[in-house]
């Protein structure tokens, strides 16, 4: 099926479209789908029909290039299950139709090692874990294994959250390109130039504005995140600016960490890791993605792979004592032995830890245009070499995200040596810490005592931050109140 087409999902007695569209999307990477309760849309070459009648009888029939095939249950129990029981039908059709079977079977969602840690936390044994959740997600024993072991390593550093502190991310969201498979709002240096002093100057006046909710409302900063886009864009005078302002309105005594995204490594100097040392951070990511350069070259990068390797050393002459590397498996034209030798190489340089991403087709990704082009892609090899490679360097795992239409249905996994965990990885994904975030595109999850979850989000784009500034910080109220509601734990 082509990428403009949508393929019509007719819902009967039920309103299940994420969870439907979650499962379809585990087979249909590319393709669009067009919901409704109308069954005379039932009538072309692909369709399904996803049925709950009395809120027990459960059936599904999936039109696939002109033939059918149906399933059908009775259920006993709740709504709920009903959802996962069309879901579970979708998926038994599929995997037969397809010839597919993804490796996290029908578990969708971004965050799989919830439903690891919860379990962990009734007491179950590795073995009752693995059953329960092969019966009901059909995951594959590999899958299980690390994620088990990634949930086993994050559980301690769950258990240390400080629930009654925040989190602060500060969006840096310019590159000097965009790369061909990348989503995020983030600007060229060139565009971007003219508005830098007013985005410089704005910023610094909501981090004092964030920087004075937390004094009065005596709550505490836990750990601070600079991300984007790429921080090190920035000009070293204007990444001094910024850094000198948190510094100004934030108790850096009492945080647990401070991570900068040196990212790509053409936008790396000694005068720019110097200030970044100097005012605080201790933790740095330099992110070749891979050393291949006729890769890099593929996918927009400006430098070469020597470059990484250069920059990483520099990180190290500066000071840097706790780097981490990302780098994407199954990127274009790239290939299992290259990957190899990057993952090889990189080991051999000691980071304190490594990401390692699985390529995403994003839709607002130039590299979707040829997402086709990705369906023979290797990723599953490449991943599969990097859990044994890293497992047997030391490196434990110890988060993990999946997204929506990455290649062979894979994962993101983030390892460390002992001890360097990131703290902020943990929290962005777990959900149990508010992160305030500030700057053009960040977004705010407030998390509040009594679990609900608000987000807010800044304006995407520089122009508009800019123009919009008094708007968007009269939004800054709510995140006043959920402070406020922090703060009172701590008078327990």
């Amino acid at each position: 099926m082509m990428n403009n087409f949508k393929m019509p999902v007719i819902l009967i007695g039920n309103s299940f479209k994420y969870e439907i569209e979650a499962t379809l999307k585990l087979f249909f990477h590319e393709n669009r789908f067009a919901f409704t309760d109308d069954i005379s849309n039932a009538d072309g070459n692909n369709y399904v029909v996803a049925r709950v009648q009395n809120e027990r009888e459960i059936s599904v029939e999936i039109m696939i290039d002109g033939v059918s095939e149906s399933l059908a249950s009775v259920l006993d129990t709740s709504a709920e299950s009903a959802e996962h029981e069309l879901c579970r039908l979708i998926y038994r059709i599929l995997t037969r139709r397809m010839g597919i079977r993804p490796p996290w079977g029908l578990m969708t969602g971004i965050r799989p090692l919830k439903k690891f840690t919860a379990l962990m936390r009734t007491g179950m044994s590795r073995v009752q874990i693995f059953e329960t959740l092969s019966r009901k997600y059909e995951i594959s024993p590999e899958k299980l294994n690390i994620g088990y072991i990634t949930a086993a390593n994050q559980l301690p550093i769950l258990d240390m959250i400080d629930r009654k502190a925040v989190s602060l991310y500060v969006s840096i969201p310019f590159c000097p390109t965009r790369c061909s498979y990348c989503s995020f709002v983030s600007h060229s240096m060139d565009s971007a130039l003219k508005l830098m002093p007013d985005y410089v100057k704005l910023l610094c006046r909501e981090i004092e504005i964030t920087g004075r909710m937390i004094r009065e409302t005596g709550t505490k900063i836990d750990t601070i995140y600079f991300g984007g886009g790429t921080p090190t864009s920035l000009a070293a005078h204007d990444l001094r600016i910024i850094m000198e302002c948190v510094a100004k309105n934030f108790d850096l005594a009492g945080i647990r960490e401070y991570s900068v995204e040196a990212g790509r490594p053409d936008t790396i100097t000694e005068e720019k890791l110097r200030v970044i040392k100097e005012l605080g951070a201790k933790r740095i990511s330099v992110n070749p993605q891979t050393l291949n350069d006729d890769v890099l070259s593929v996918i927009g990068r400006k430098h070469s792979g020597e470059d990484a390797l250069k920059a990483f050393e520099l990180a190290r002459k500066v000071g840097f004592d706790n780097i981490n590397t990302d780098l994407i498996a199954g990127l274009p034209t790239e290939t299992p032995n290259s990957f190899r030798n990057t993952l090889d190489r990189i080991t051999e340089l000691s980071p304190e830890s490594i990401t390692v991403h699985t390529l995403t087709i994003k839709r607002a990704a130039n590299l979707f245009e040829y997402a086709g082009e990705n369906t023979d892609n290797p990723a599953s090899e490449m991943v599969a070499y990097s859990i044994d490679k890293l497992l047997s360097e030391g490196y434990l795992p110890y988060y993990m995200y999946r997204q929506k239409n990455t290649i062979d249905n894979l994962e993101n996994i983030g390892y460390a040596r002992k001890g360097f965990e990131s703290y902020y990885n943990i929290f962005i994904m777990d959900e149990t810490q508010t992160i305030l975030g500030v700057g053009c595109a960040a977004s705010t999850k407030l998390i509040y005592p009594d679990g609900k979850i608000t987000r807010i989000h800044n304006y995407k784009f520089p122009y508009e931050y800019i123009r919009q500034f008094d708007t968007l910080m009269k939004k800054k109220e709510e995140v006043n109140e959920c402070l406020k509601k922090i703060s009172s734990l701590r008078q327990k």
